[in-house]
């Protein structure tokens, strides 16, 4: 029988509330067989991260070329940077039958809900919005005016959270790894995914 489609799993939330710690946390784990879909961004490298490891890092003239030529299933523009997320990858990952995992941002988040509704959306959230700020000063690579920036934006990205289908709260990363890690294999047993899977084998079976 040919392979299962695979997940595409959206985990984004807040900036600062550790997304990329508990996705490494998750992908160090030796049981994790997703894919990990990288992201592309105009921002800076910080200390420590690897071009085409943590991101695609680009020019900003080169990032909007690609936005003319449609290569995003979405992009965004967050605090003077672009971030996004390139399409053939993804897609072709999936046919493969292996679940892909997207690290991404908020409004990121609702363009890839519009593209492929059948996504499974998970929003970290941060203990308290101070605990965040708490994290964000201590990350040290960014200004207070920055700082207060990203504070705003958080408090406006966790009104959306009803745009999702779960909400893991980072207050622990590893905790926040296990529960991600429940939700996609409870997901993997919706009677939808399990159903269509039969039925394709009922059909074929009278053939």
């Amino acid at each position: 029988m040919e392979n299962e489609k695979g997940l595409l799993i959206v985990l984004s939330g807040p900036s600062g509330v550790g997304k990329g710690t508990v996705r490494k946390k998750i992908f160090d784990d030796p049981s994790t067989s997703y894919k990990y879909s990288i992201s592309m961004t105009t921002r800076d490298k910080r200390e420590g991260e690897v071009d085409g490891v943590d991101y695609f890092f680009k020019a900003k003239s080169e990032f909007e070329e690609l936005i003319k030529q449609d290569q995003f299933i979405e992009y965004a523009e967050f605090v003077g940077n672009y971030y996004g997320t390139p399409v053939q990858y993804v897609k072709d990952t999936m046919d493969q039958g292996y679940d892909v995992f997207l690290e991404i941002e908020v409004e990121g988040a609702k363009q890839v809900r519009k593209k492929f509704p059948d996504a499974l959306f998970i929003f970290l959230a941060p203990p308290s919005l101070d605990h965040l700020r708490e994290r964000l000063v201590g990350r040290g690579t960014e200004s207070s005016e920055k700082i207060q920036s990203r504070v705003h934006e958080a408090r406006r990205e966790v009104e959306m959270m009803n745009l999702y289908d779960y909400v893991v709260v980072n207050d622990e990363v590893d905790l926040a790894k296990q529960r991600i890690q429940s939700i996609v294999a409870a997901e993997h047993l919706k009677r939808e995914r399990i159903e269509a899977k039969y039925r394709k084998m009922i059909l074929e079976a009278k053939k």
